[in-house]
């Protein structure tokens, strides 16, 4: 099945991941990685990685037993710098809510040193971000990385041009559970003023932001800026009984998103002026002629 729909409500809000979606800290995540998986067996996680059977594809499945036999990600993941932390440690630790929170924790403990590698994703995103504050929609960043990191590494980019451009963040250390649950999302409405529901759009590139979206009720648009193949997307989202979170849209690059928004609100407004129109009685049709 392709994931091909669009979103059924117009935005009120609209909220990022962080890495990967609006920023390349690819190197710093790896980086980070490297240092905490050979540490699985000091922090007494080796244990509690999942099992073949627990895995949710055959790769998820590889992808644990190696780094429980090596202590480290297989090269080729390394190069390809497609897959995110979050998802990793999804994929190695499923739904330990425990295991993940002391990953987590030792993960920020080694990120620290790499938290000035900090890029924009692409080379218009600024502009985009600039186009879609033009619409007057609240836009808002939820990223499972500390707060000091993040607001570390905001003020980096275009020398902390960036900052203006939100009105609410939410990060990993001001909430109880992290992304896959729906917990920064739901906080983030709240501080919007807004309920939740399919009007607040949450963006991201991973399984687990499509995860956290749909939990929280939100349209989840799904970033494919690692160019995953149709086939790959109906794999890692096969809307099973056992995993059944699809995204609402798919876009491939972050001027998609602002083009389908843009299109969306253009039509939301063609509509509503339609409906006005059908609703105003003959005479004040007549005085408006």
């Amino acid at each position: 099945m392709s994931i091909l729909q669009l979103p059924q409500a117009v935005p009120t809000a609209i909220l990022m991941d962080w890495h990967a979606t609006l920023v390349d800290t690819h190197d710093a995540m790896y980086h980070a990685i490297d240092d905490v998986l050979p540490r699985l067996q000091a922090l007494g996680l080796r244990d509690r990685l999942l099992t073949t059977e627990q895995s949710k594809t055959l790769e998820d499945a590889r992808l644990v037993k190696y780094v429980r036999d090596h202590h480290r990600l297989h090269p080729k993941i390394t190069a390809q710098r497609k897959i995110s932390r979050t998802d990793i440690f999804e994929v190695l630790f499923g739904s330990d809510q425990d295991a993940k929170a002391r990953i987590h924790a030792a993960f920020d403990d080694c990120y620290k040193k790499y938290v000035d590698d900090v890029h924009a994703l692409e080379p218009d995103t600024t502009s985009q971000l600039r186009r879609l504050r033009e619409l007057g929609i609240p836009m808002g960043i939820i990223s499972n990385r500390k707060r000091d990191y993040l607001e570390h590494e905001l003020s980096r980019l275009e020398d902390g041009a960036w900052i203006e451009l939100f009105d609410v963040i939410v990060c990993g250390d001001d909430v109880a559970h992290r992304k896959p649950a729906p917990d920064m999302i739901l906080e983030a409405q709240r501080r919007l003023g807004q309920q939740p529901g399919p009007s607040c759009w949450y963006l991201g590139d991973s399984t687990t932001d499509v995860i956290a979206g749909k939990e929280a009720g939100v349209t989840a648009v799904f970033y494919n800026g690692a160019q995953w193949s149709q086939s790959w997307l109906d794999k890692i989202f096969p809307g099973s009984p056992r995993h059944p979170h699809r995204p609402d849209a798919v876009v491939a690059r972050f001027g998609e998103l602002v083009r389908l928004v843009r299109d969306m609100v253009a039509n939301g407004k063609r509509v509503q002026r339609a409906t006005d129109a059908a609703f105003t009685p003959p005479e004040g049709r007549l005085r408006e002629n």
